[in-house]
């Protein structure tokens, strides 16, 4: 509120202008998403194609949308990005900080399916959250809690079929999500809702 000069109140109101994040934010696991999901299904082979996804696309871009949101308000949002944005960081770290010299391999496959299993665990609430959300979120959160549970257990009983498995669902749970990070541009663009999201 401000003062007038003849000291009556006036109420100001700022409007929000800046452009959402979530395109980005949601691109930046779809990205990514996809491409690790074809390597873990045995289609492409991992390597730096995906860890250079992973930091730039996965990380940076995630994170900064979690920023975005932050700066709105948007609580969610700012959890979901930025976290995520912070998973392909530690993602890239797993495989970078051995290969360097700089910490040893996580070891034993019950770290490493304590370590999705909790990732697992995160979406899956991020999942319950989007059951007020559109169904296009809905589908990318629940099979992405579905990707990080089957690779927990691939990891902890050491069966690649539970990987393979994953894999495939990631292709489509990434592709859900570059879905539904164009679909509200091609909606604006157009002035009407020609992706719908459900």
């Amino acid at each position: 509120m401000t003062e007038t000069s003849s000291n009556k109140r006036s109420i100001v109101e700022i409007k929000d202008i800046t452009a959402g994040a979530g395109a980005l934010g949601l691109l930046g696991y779809g990205m990514p998403g996809v491409l690790l999901g074809l390597a873990n299904a045995g289609i492409i082979q991992a390597g730096s194609m995906i860890l250079a996804m992973a930091i730039f696309m996965g990380g940076f871009a995630m994170f900064t949308a979690g920023l975005m949101e932050w700066k709105k308000g948007n609580t969610y949002g700012m959890a979901a990005y930025s976290s995520y944005g912070l998973f392909w960081f530690s993602y890239a770290a797993l495989n970078l900080l051995p290969a360097l010299g700089l910490a040893k391999d996580t070891g034993g496959a019950g770290a490493m399916a304590s370590y999705l299993a909790l990732w697992g665990l995160f979406t899956l609430i991020l999942f319950i959250g989007s059951l007020k959300m559109s169904r296009a979120l809905q589908v990318v959160l629940g099979t992405l809690a579905l990707v990080f549970f089957l690779e927990a257990v691939g990891a902890a009983t050491g069966t690649g079929m539970f990987t393979i498995v994953a894999g495939y669902i990631g292709v489509i749970s990434g592709l859900a999500a570059i879905y539904t990070a164009l679909a509200p541009i091609l909606n604006d663009i157009y002035g009407k809702t020609v992706a719908p999201l459900g």
